[in-house]
């Protein structure tokens, strides 16, 4: 019967101070991770804006190849072989998008934008395309605010 009794005094459990330190630790990381998370799900988002630069990027380089000139007379949207500006909002890319702007001889520039929902806020993604001289490849530079904002 002794025995009995000094097992379970034996059992005790938990102390407040080892609570307290476990409650403290869940906190930390609760602090580090969730930002990190809506991070990660914004860039996640984003990733469907710059994927559908793509066809104007391509647009724009294929043009420059047939025609010698980024000009906007020649390779614009929805001339030379660059698709029309997005008619409409369609995922997380908003209407407008995809627009060639300062069509110079050697350079040209595309620009997306992210629609203002669900966790992103209107943020723009900028091509800039120069092209050394004809017959060279395009190469692209971007900005725009997602470059500041760590999405894109």
């Amino acid at each position: 019967m002794e025995m009995k009794m000094m097992a379970r005094k034996a059992q005790q459990g938990f102390t407040l101070i080892e609570l307290m330190i476990v409650v403290a630790i869940i906190g930390i990381l609760a602090a580090i991770a969730v930002p990190a998370y809506q991070t990660y799900t914004k860039k996640a988002k984003f990733t469907e804006v710059v994927s559908a630069a793509a066809p104007f990027k391509l647009g724009a380089e294929i043009c420059f190849q047939e025609q010698g000139t980024l000009l906007a007379a020649n390779c614009t949207n929805g001339v030379g072989g660059v698709p029309a500006v997005t008619a409409a909002d369609a995922g997380y890319v908003k209407a407008g998008s995809g627009a060639l702007t300062g069509g110079t001889a050697l350079s040209t520039v595309i620009t997306m934008t992210a629609i203002s929902t669900l966790g992103l806020s209107g943020e723009t993604y900028i091509l800039t395309g120069t092209a050394g001289a004809v017959g060279t490849p395009i190469i692209w530079a971007k900005s725009g605010t997602c470059v500041g904002a760590a999405i894109c």
